[in-house]
C-alpha cells in the first residue's frame, strides 16, 4: 500500500491518493432537513450514477502541522473504471484511468510512470465507485453529529490493506460540501468541489491515455 504523498507530483503514488476522492462526488437531489441521514445521502448517491464532472480543489495539511499544499483542477469520471485528473496547479499533472491501467504524467518532468489498476483500486475507498456492490461491502458507515450546520456521515474501510483511516463527508441542502480524508500518518486532506455535473455526456476517448513524445516511460507492474 502507498502513503499518501506530501507532494502533489509524487508519482504514481498520487494516483492512489486522488483515486480515493473518486468516491462521493456531486449534488444529490433531496433537501436538507432536520435529523437527515448522512449515510442515505452516500447510498443515494451511488445509485444511479454514470458519469461526472467537477472542478476541484484539494488542500493537504501534513501531520506536524507543516507548510499546507494546495492544487486545483478538473476531474472527470465515467463508469465503469475510468477517471481522469487534469492538474492546473501548482504544476500540470494528468492522471487516467482507462479501466485497465492507470497513468500518471508529469508535464514539468516528462515523465510517465503506470501500474495496474487492479492493483491499485483492491482494498482501497475508490473501490466504492469501482464497485456496483452496495457501500457497506468494503465499508462502516454511520452518521455523525458535528453540530456546524451539515449533514455528516463517516466511512471507515473495512479492509486493513489502505492507509486510509476514515472519511468524513458533509452534506449542506442536499449537496456534498466538504469530503475530509484522514490517513494513517495522521495526515488530513480537503477537497472543495465546484461546478458539478452529475451524468454528464463524456466521450471514452477523453480516458486513453497517449502517449507524450519524449516523455520518460516508467512501467511500475
Amino acid at each position: 500500500m502507498y502513503s499518501m504523498p506530501s507532494d502533489p507530483r509524487a508519482g504514481i503514488s498520487a494516483s492512489r491518493f486522488l483515486l480515493l476522492a473518486l468516491l462521493l462526488f456531486a449534488a444529490l437531489g433531496t433537501s436538507h432537513t432536520a435529523g437527515a441521514d448522512g449515510v442515505a445521502m452516500v447510498k443515494d448517491y451511488l445509485r444511479g450514477l454514470n458519469s461526472l464532472q467537477a472542478d476541484f480543489r484539494q488542500i493537504t495539511l501534513a501531520a506536524d502541522g507543516g507548510e499546507m499544499i494546495e492544487s486545483r483542477g478538473t476531474f472527470y469520471l465515467l463508469r465503469p473504471n475510468r477517471f481522469r485528473w487534469d492538474y492546473e496547479t501548482p504544476s500540470e499533472q494528468l492522471i487516467v484511468a482507462d479501466g485497465k491501467r492507470i497513468y500518471v504524467y508529469d508535464k514539468e518532468l516528462a515523465q510517465v510512470s503506470h501500474r495496474s489498476q487492479k492493483a491499485i483500486l483492491d482494498g482501497t475507498p475508490a473501490q466504492l465507485l469501482a464497485s456496483n456492490e452496495p457501500p457497506e461491502e468494503y465499508f462502516t458507515m454511520r452518521n455523525i453529529d458535528r453540530d456546524d450546520g451539515r449533514v455528516w456521515a463517516e466511512l471507515v474501510p473495512k479492509t486493513a490493506e489502505t492507509d486510509v483511516e476514515k472519511l468524513q463527508i458533509g452534506f449542506t441542502d442536499g449537496e456534498l460540501d466538504t469530503l475530509v480524508m484522514e490517513d494513517r500518518f495522521g495526515q488530513l486532506t480537503r477537497f472543495i468541489f465546484t461546478d458539478l455535473d452529475r451524468n454528464p455526456q463524456l466521450q471514452y476517448d477523453m480516458f486513453r491515455f497517449k502517449r507524450p513524445a519524449g516523455a520518460d516511460f516508467l512501467k511500475i507492474d
